[in-house]
Parts: C-alpha cells; sequence; structure tokens
C-alpha cells in the first residue's frame, strides 16, 4: 500500500517545481522530502525524479502518480472535514498563505486570537504572494489563502475555490518633503506625469496595478528604483529618490522626511479569504474567516487614521 505522507511529498514538489520549495511549504528539510521520495520510488519501483541541470523534473509516471496523490489528498481532505464538522470545534492543521502586508499588519493578531480561542487547531502561516497563492488553495497545498486585488485588475477565483471579502486596504501617494506635490491637498493621476516612481518588480500585483493604472491615466511610468518590500520603497522616499504609491495595511508610521498625500479617486485593494469548496464546511476555515474580518474592523480603521 502506497502511503499517504510520501504522496504528498511527492505531491509538493509537482506543485512547487523543486525539493527545497516543496520542502518550504510542507514544513519540511529538503533532505526529509528527498528521503520520502526515494521511499516512495522503492516502494513503486519506479524512476520519479530526474536530475535537470541543478535541479530535478518528475518524469511521466510520477506526473501521473502526483494527479493521483492531488485526487487522494482531496479525499482524505473531505474526511477530516467531515470529523471535524461533527466535532463542532475547529481542529487539526491549518496551512494559511498571506501576502507580505498581511502577514505582517492582519496575521499576527489573526493567529494570536484563534490560538487563544481555539487550542486544538494548529494554524501555520506563509508568507506567498496572492496570484500563487490561489493556485496553492486550488492544488491542496494551503488551505486558506489571504490574497488581494486592485480596483482595475479583479482577483480571479478558479473553479473549486471560494472567496469572502475582507474589507478594503486604502493607497496614498507617498511623496518626499519638499516635493511640489507634498503641499498639495489631493493628486489626480493625470498629474503625475514626468515623476521618477519607485515601485515593486515586475511580475507583482502591485507593479502591474501600477503600470496599468499611470497609462490609463496617459501617464507612462518611469520606473527609477523597484524593491519588493514597502518599508525599502519608504525609505528610498524618504531619501528623496522618487515618489511612491503604498497600500496602508502594514504601512506603519511614516518616517521623517516623507509626506503622505491624497489620491483623487483613492485607489484600493481589496482583501479576500479564498478556500477550497471542500473545505468550506470545516469550522476552521468558518473560525480563521471570522477572525479575519473582526481583526480587520481594528486594522482597517487604524491604517485609515
Amino acid at each position: 500500500m502506497l502511503d499517504l505522507g510520501r504522496l504528498r511529498a511527492l505531491h509538493a514538489v509537482s506543485v512547487h517545481g523543486s525539493v527545497a520549495a516543496a520542502a518550504t511549504a510542507l514544513g519540511y528539510t529538503p533532505s526529509a522530502v528527498s528521503q520520502q521520495i526515494a521511499k516512495l520510488e522503492r516502494e513503486t519501483r519506479t524512476t520519479l525524479l530526474e536530475r535537470q541541470g541543478r535541479g530535478v523534473a518528475l518524469t511521466e509516471e510520477a506526473r501521473h502518480l502526483a494527479a493521483t496523490a492531488q485526487q487522494l489528498l482531496a479525499i482524505v481532505e473531505r474526511a477530516e472535514t467531515t470529523l471535524e464538522e461533527r466535532r463542532g470545534q475547529p481542529t487539526g492543521r491549518l496551512a494559511i498563505g498571506a501576502f507580505a502586508t498581511a502577514a505582517r499588519g492582519l496575521l499576527p493578531g489573526v493567529l494570536a486570537e484563534l490560538g487563544r480561542r481555539h487550542p486544538g487547531l494548529d494554524a501555520r502561516m506563509t508568507e506567498v504572494d496572492p496570484h500563487l497563492s490561489i493556485d496553492l488553495v486550488a492544488r491542496g497545498m494551503i488551505d486558506l489563502a489571504v490574497a488581494h486585488d486592485w480596483d482595475i485588475a479583479p482577483l480571479p477565483a478558479p473553479e473549486g475555490v471560494e472567496q469572502a471579502v475582507i474589507g478594503d486596504d486604502l493607497c496614498d501617494l507617498l511623496v518626499p518633503e519638499g516635493h511640489p506635490l507634498a503641499a498639495r491637498a489631493s493628486v489626480r493621476r493625470e498629474d503625475l506625469a514626468g515623476q521618477r516612481w519607485i515601485c515593486q518588480p515586475p511580475g507583482t500585483v502591485c507593479h502591474d496595478w501600477l503600470v496599468r493604472t499611470l497609462r490609463a491615466a496617459g501617464c507612462e511610468p518611469e520606473l527609477a528604483h523597484q524593491a519588493e518590500e514597502y518599508h525599502t520603497q519608504v525609505a528610498l522616499v524618504a531619501a528623496g529618490l522618487g515618489i511612491a504609491m503604498i497600500p496602508r495595511l502594514g504601512r506603519g508610521a511614516l518616517p521623517a522626511g516623507v509626506v503622505a498625500v491624497t489620491l483623487d479617486p483613492v485607489p484600493k485593494r481589496r482583501l479576500y479569504a479564498l478556500w477550497r469548496t471542500g473545505a468550506a464546511r470545516r469550522p476552521a476555515i468558518t473560525a480563521t474567516v471570522g477572525a479575519l474580518r473582526g481583526h480587520w474592523v481594528r486594522v482597517g480603521a487604524d491604517a485609515s487614521a
């Protein structure tokens, strides 16, 4: 009989594309994942991974086995959901994926509340890009994702994934003190032509949103500096190296030398919780979504102050 834990390891490698990434998602070491795959190869008398440069690739047999593993894991999830539902209490492990500012500004309070109120629930968080986290939910690698979209770029939810709105995160224009826009009560997007911008790297949701927003207003952005962390972007603004559009969630107090200016209309991104339809009845999902919404009432109000 095939071992479910080893099938889970193979499935994780197929989803994440490498042993190291699968290990991070599962909370194991790369060595432990490799051992699980090696044991599965011996059990099945089949080569499952092949060396490809510095990494590995799944063989054709491994891809078929990983697809079957996904179906088996879905069956196990339904069984666990039924048991948890019958107990009426959130229990077991809940893997949560959250984008960076939610991981910093929202999830600490949520995870602490879940730990206090539901001691039988083992909620664990991993920081994940919003678009990647949705795919991980759909594939069964995480149980719940906290993701976001922007007003001009709606978040797609694939078949078999449900979602609930958590709240709206507003965005400000940050400029250096002494900048011509710093004294303005508000700024329209059409007024932003010719500025040097600080933003996230290409391929991220926020980068794509900034470029699309400015182009829609007739401005071709000059992207002078690119950094993943918003705190790094704020530091670059403070140094007088450009301007940036920064959401309020997780931003914290602005340092000296940085001025927040209201944009008209105010850009916003909407926060969502997403989970698989098969786990919708799970009390852990219900409790976590409730905690996310409850904490957003406070966090969102603080960010808007």
